[in-house]
């Protein structure tokens, strides 16, 4: 069927008046931090209902559970993409971008940012402030205090990283250790679907076990190496990014140590009754 050639320019004009909207307004850049914790915050939205869909036609043990676990399997399927983003992201920010390189020249490595990281840090400032009211709606069914404190002090250093500019590496830094929610979510799926004594649930403690040796408790030390290294550079921040710097990594880094040994406990527990 042939297309008239008004129809066309009418198509074009549209698809023009899009790009310009979306360029001047959606991403300019005073709006990006906005735009990115709307998006961020629709984004948990859709995953949670496209969870539940997908599991309601897939997963028979999920038409079983009751209303609060069927709604923390559908959080956890939002924690999981959530981490999967911000993890590939925090990644590359941080070991394959050249944004936070040494040899750039381009400033204090604690004042760079670009379009990119702060829409990305906006994407999970969203995802912080949907699942923390999940959190408290249906307190403490999905966590307790820990889990509020935890999602609370996140949230805030990511937010003012994203609308200050400083400090984005050392969040990407922090923000590197969602790559082990992946495998404690698996191992919650397993446990809720009756697999607790299959060989999965034994492989993915000890994924975690090692998962959460290097990116909760290394990579943590590799930080506060990397913040004495460029020390000089930090003390430049603004008072409360300093702030942030040191307090939020270490009280962080307090909370994946207890939660270390729970997860050092629950391995030797399966190992031994495995013997």
């Amino acid at each position: 069927m042939a297309v008239s050639k008004q129809t066309v320019m009418a198509i074009k004009s549209y698809q023009n008046q899009a790009e310009m909207l979306v360029k001047n307004h959606l991403l300019a850049d005073p709006v990006i931090p906005y735009t990115a914790i709307i998006t961020g915050i629709l984004a948990c939205k859709m995953f949670y209902d496209l969870t539940h869909m997908l599991s309601t036609l897939y997963f028979k043990s999920y038409v079983g559970l009751n209303k609060v676990q069927r709604l923390e399997w559908n959080n956890r399927g939002i924690s999981t993409v959530h981490a999967i983003f911000i993890a590939t992201m925090s990644l590359y920010f941080v070991y394959w971008s050249d944004l936070f390189a040494d040899y750039q020249t381009d400033g204090f490595v604690t004042f760079r940012s670009s379009t990119l990281s702060t829409f990305t840090l906006g994407v999970s400032v969203g995802y912080f402030i949907a699942d923390l009211g999940m959190i408290l709606w249906v307190y403490p069914s999905l966590g307790g205090m820990e889990y509020v404190i935890h999602h609370s002090l996140a949230g805030v250093a990511v937010a003012y990283s994203m609308f200050s500019g400083e400090g984005q590496l050392y969040t990407y830094m922090i923000l590197i250790s969602e790559v082990t929610t992946p495998e404690i979510n698996l191992r919650w799926f397993l446990d809720t679907a009756g697999l607790k004594r299959s060989n999965a649930y034994l492989i993915n403690g000890i994924v975690i076990f090692f998962a959460w040796l290097v990116a909760r408790i290394l990579l943590f030390v590799y930080m506060f190496y990397h913040v004495y290294l460029h020390y000089d550079q930090v003390i430049q921040m603004h008072a409360f990014g300093f702030f942030l710097v040191f307090v939020v990594p270490a009280v962080l880094s307090a909370m994946n140590l207890m939660w270390f040994g729970k997860i050092l406990k629950g391995v030797r527990k399966t190992l031994a009754k495995r013997q």
